[in-house]
């Protein structure tokens, strides 16, 4: 039996992306579009209606920004996962999308495979960042405090801490999976008990997390 699709709710203000989008995804047997829309009041409404797995938004949005709406998804429609797709390339958009709830972000300049990647790592719970974006917001931590998760070594099992240490040096879900011999949805089951026992909001804050950790303890 063929596993179900991932739902995928599109929200940009030029229909041509939203077309090209939705065209992309129309040929990946795992995904489907679910919807899209122009503006945050429609998106909002036909999410109301039918929630999607997945929203890819699009930060430049008329009358409301993107953030808003993250913020709005967030609050409203929790179990709906978030990826920002946006042209901005500062790393403190980046990191302002992701703690107002969005799980990943990626710049439009991004080829379509990787943009099908990280709605794929979205959709199954982890969390993803441009290459680029990742390297820079790396460098931007280095010179910020400590996290406050101070304790995550006693807190966290053995493995919970593997794939914690692996996240914050940059490896994404599947290349942790692969280190580690295991399943990529292992490894989502693994995010969710550090997301539960750290008490993170999501994987943007995870993630985040994880970065300043290695940071400060380099040599784990």
């Amino acid at each position: 039996m063929p596993h179900p699709r991932h739902r995928i709710f599109l929200v940009d203000d030029h229909p041509l992306v939203r077309e090209s989008l939705a065209g992309l995804l129309a040929a990946e047997p795992d995904l489907e579009v679910s919807g899209h829309a122009g503006d945050m009041a429609a998106a909002m409404d036909a999410m109301r209606a039918t929630p999607p797995d997945v929203a890819v938004v699009d930060l430049s949005l008329p009358g409301r920004s993107g953030f808003e709406l993250i913020e709005t998804l967030r609050a409203q429609l929790p179990t709906v996962r978030l990826l920002v797709l946006s042209m901005h390339e500062e790393v403190g958009t980046a990191e302002r999308a992701l703690r107002a709830g969005a799980s990943g972000y990626i710049v439009k300049r991004e080829s379509g495979s990787k943009v099908v990647e990280a709605i794929r790592e979205i959709a199954a719970g982890r969390c993803y960042v441009s290459p680029a974006l990742m390297g820079a917001m790396t460098d931007r931590m280095q010179s910020r405090g400590a996290p406050a998760t101070v304790a995550v070594a006693e807190v966290l099992s053995a493995r919970e801490m593997e794939v914690f240490q692996m996240r914050g040096q940059g490896l994404r879900g599947f290349e942790v999976a692969e280190k580690m011999g295991i399943s990529a949805k292992t490894v989502g089951s693994y995010e969710a008990r550090i997301k539960g026992k750290l008490g993170f909001g999501g994987a943007g804050e995870l993630l985040r997390e994880a970065i300043l950790w290695v940071e400060h303890h380099p040599r784990g």
